[in-house]
């Protein structure tokens, strides 16, 4: 079991969506929360919020976690303020929605840089401490996109499909050298946050829209129990398993559950 009360816990991208609410929750429960985003103004708005709802002081940091030099640098700011972090949880992401040749090329730069490389420059940055402390939680916030490829997510999904595999192998090395250290993966279908706004799911009783406090709620408790994977909806358990079909059976079934047109309306939070 991970403890929360007292622990000092960081959340990257934790002004908004998902982010925000763990945030919420972990101060609620006696965490000494610390965010980072780029967006200074809604970073101090969810500051006083987290000081206005826990006993504990909380700290905002502004930011970019694409850049390693940056994330290096706030990572010594945010220790000196609030002391080791505990529990990391990588939560920044971005999303572009497009067909590939549509992507931009530095767009295609920056998903990769915020959704998969900042994951090695933030757990470089804590991870030592961790391990020196033989105590620490590092949580890496997927995608059902990291267990299936869907139209209009290549460069989100082929991100998050990294992260996967960057969750699966750091568990493998924190298993012989830093055994006490605890992973937890999360890989949730689309959730009713700006992100994603506009998405539609063709079977919501199977695939329904998750709500982002839900999510929220699942998180935290997946990180107090130390459940190394929480994927939502409990449907998409059976991606996995739909492996073993032939291709075409496959794609067959994402198309009949409608997942290849989930997008067709995406929105999104629009310009940044």
């Amino acid at each position: 079991m991970t403890e929360i009360a007292g622990r000092h816990v960081l959340v990257t991208g934790g002004a908004s969506g998902i982010g925000r609410l763990v945030a919420h929750r972990m101060a609620g429960l006696g965490g000494r929360v610390s965010v980072w985003d780029i967006r200074r103004e809604a970073l101090d708005a969810v500051v006083s919020e987290l000081e206005k709802g826990g006993p504990e002081p909380a700290r905002g940091f502004v930011c970019d976690v694409s850049r390693r030099a940056e994330v290096y640098r706030v990572a010594e700011e945010t220790g000196a303020a609030g002391g080791p972090v505990d529990i990391l949880v990588n939560n920044a992401g971005v999303v572009s929605g497009r067909p590939l040749l549509e992507l931009p090329d530095e767009k295609i730069e920056a998903t990769f840089a915020v959704n998969a490389l900042s994951l090695f420059w933030t757990t470089k940055a804590f991870l030592p401490a961790m391990v020196e402390r033989g105590r620490g939680h590092l949580v890496t916030i997927a995608s059902a996109s990291a267990l299936i490829g869907v139209a209009k997510l290549s460069d989100y999904a082929a991100s998050k499909w990294a992260a996967m595999g960057f969750d699966e192998s750091l568990r493998a090395e924190l298993r012989k050298t830093a055994p006490a250290l605890r992973t937890t993966v999360v890989c949730p279908y689309y959730i009713d946050t700006g992100m994603f706004r506009g998405v539609e799911s063709r079977f919501p009783r199977l695939l329904p829209i998750l709500r982002e406090d839900h999510v929220a709620a699942r998180i935290v408790r997946a990180v107090q129990r130390d459940q190394r994977q929480l994927i939502l909806p409990p449907l998409l358990r059976l991606l996995p398993l739909m492996r073993i079909l032939p291709v075409s059976a496959f794609d067959w079934i994402a198309g009949v559950l409608g997942v290849n047109a989930s997008m067709d309306a995406f929105e999104g939070r629009g310009p940044r």
